[in-house]
């Protein structure tokens, strides 16, 4: 799997106007790394761009409603029919929207073949009770196990290619910007060239209005309070599909699975619960989650507040380890003093998840190792599981560093044991701990310096430990 190098966006990369982006409906997403934001289906027909309220809704449809057609004709799990219908339900991963969970990169895995037969059966005996709405496609995210919200874009972006392909072409004209030709699934267009990557590859531009954290048939609380708002449909879901809604797990999912293959009523009420959902799209511009400013942010608190690094010759495994620690020193003093910390907490002060912290970290340091001939990688994996950055200079000199939030339960945990075990697997000998009191701190940081302790007297090896306050300040006014 390739690595992101650098959290570079589309706005950066282009010399685009973000406001520009912006106006255009157009998300500014990170080239390298993926944004866990996903096109979702449901949203298609509320868009505001006219590739993707007509041209992709009916490619969606005519897709899913002649994969219906030849479900119907099918006989067994081999004749023609079944095999026309599992061909048209193939969905690669596409790299170039930089959608998904892809943590360190942009590549993910797509729809696998044992995926593909397992859900298709289930969408056969949907088919079988007498449904034939395309939509049933997008509900099975809300019983079926596997089918996340990653799965469910790359489905739809798979279908929807050639509208995609207009709207980038649109797009590309209005920015004023060339692209070059691309085939991406059988679909020719023209696309940015992504400055990321290695191998030669299109930007795929997505717009912002059918995007979500969280589609909206994945999204139990959305639909249920779609049943609860409308009398007529609060009565027929407690007739068909009653107490689905008291709890998500994997038990309730069987459940109602169970109660929706058996039921036409009950299937068909379930889709129109979806379709009531008072479902939105992620909020770009406020961006409660954290999910895409990260880069910008962080890159311009690092432009306002620089370093000089070039004082320390990266050569040697002590040079390289004496970069990262300014570095921290660096973040250290965004965070506590020049208010990067703000954007560890959503807008409700609820801290975000420690993803943001390592991506706020990810951009910062990057800015200060493009130009001191360091190399930065995020999510390594070790064999052992994975460590959120690597830093190096040729094969020897690697420092790895791990990043926490307080409210972390496995903290303490981590530092005793995981860093070293990246370390043996890594034949790297130095590490950092950060973490990032966010709250929840409680005895943590005194437990912390206790491992440490009980490790130098011992004379084991162990990493270094650097601690950064990142919580919320009073202004200077309500100080006083």
């Amino acid at each position: 799997m390739a690595k992101a190098r650098n959290p570079k966006t589309v706005s950066g990369a282009f010399s685009v106007s973000k406001s520009r982006l912006a106006q255009l409906g157009v998300l500014d997403a990170t080239l390298a790394l993926d944004t866990k934001l996903f096109i979702d289906p449901l949203l298609l027909s509320s868009s505001a761009h006219p590739e993707m309220k007509v041209g992709a809704v009916q490619l969606y449809r005519e897709r899913f409603e002649t994969i219906i057609k030849l479900l119907r004709k099918r006989r067994s799990d081999s004749d023609p029919a079944w095999t026309a219908a599992l061909r048209l339900f193939d969905f690669p991963e596409i790299s170039g929207t930089g959608l998904g969970y892809g943590a360190g990169s942009t590549h993910g895995s797509g729809w696998g073949p044992k995926t593909r037969r397992r859900v298709l059966g289930v969408a056969a005996q949907i088919v079988d009770i007498g449904v034939d709405d395309p939509d049933l496609f997008s509900a099975l995210a809300l019983f079926e196990e596997n089918i996340g919200s990653d799965l469910m874009s790359d489905m739809t972006t798979n279908i929807i290619m050639g509208s995609l392909a207009a709207f980038n072409s649109r797009i590309l004209t209005a920015l004023g910007l060339s692209g070059e030709d691309f085939e991406v699934q059988g679909v020719k267009g023209q696309f940015l060239v992504n400055p990321t990557e290695s191998e030669r590859s299109p930007v795929i531009l997505v717009p912002t209005d059918v995007l979500r954290d969280l589609p909206v048939a994945e999204d139990w609380d959305g639909v249920a309070e779609a049943a609860r708002k409308n009398a007529d449909l609060r009565n027929r879901v407690n007739q068909n599909i009653a107490e689905i809604w008291a709890k998500k797990t994997k038990r309730d999912k069987v459940r109602l699975k169970k109660q929706l293959l058996k039921n036409k009523e009950a299937f068909e009420t379930l889709l129109k619960a979806i379709r009531r959902s008072s479902a939105k799209p992620y909020d770009v511009e406020s961006d409660p989650e954290g999910l895409v400013r990260w880069a910008v942010q962080a890159h311009e608190y690092a432009q306002q507040n620089p370093i000089n690094l070039k004082r320390l010759p990266a050569s040697s495994l002590d040079d390289v380890l004496r970069i990262v620690l300014e570095i921290i020193k660096q973040f250290r003093h965004l965070i506590e003093n020049a208010g990067l910390n703000k954007e560890l907490f959503q807008p409700n002060k609820k801290p975000r998840h420690e993803s943001t912290a390592q991506r706020l970290f990810f951009a910062v340091a990057y800015s200060y190792c493009e130009a001191n001939n360091v190399d930065i990688s995020p999510e390594i994996d070790t064999g052992n599981g994975n460590v959120d950055f690597k830093f190096s200079v040729g094969f020897q000199a690697r420092v790895l560093v791990e990043v926490k939030l307080s409210r972390n339960p496995g903290v303490v945990a981590g530092y005793r044991n995981q860093l070293e075990i990246y370390k043996r697997s890594q034949q790297t000998m130095k590490a950092v701990y950060l973490l990032i009191d966010v709250g929840n701190m409680g005895r943590k940081e005194n437990e912390l310096e206790l491992v440490r302790q009980a490790a130098l007297k011992k004379g084991a090896p162990l990493s270094e430990l650097e601690v950064i306050d990142g919580t919320l300040k009073p202004s200077a006014s309500k100080r006083h």
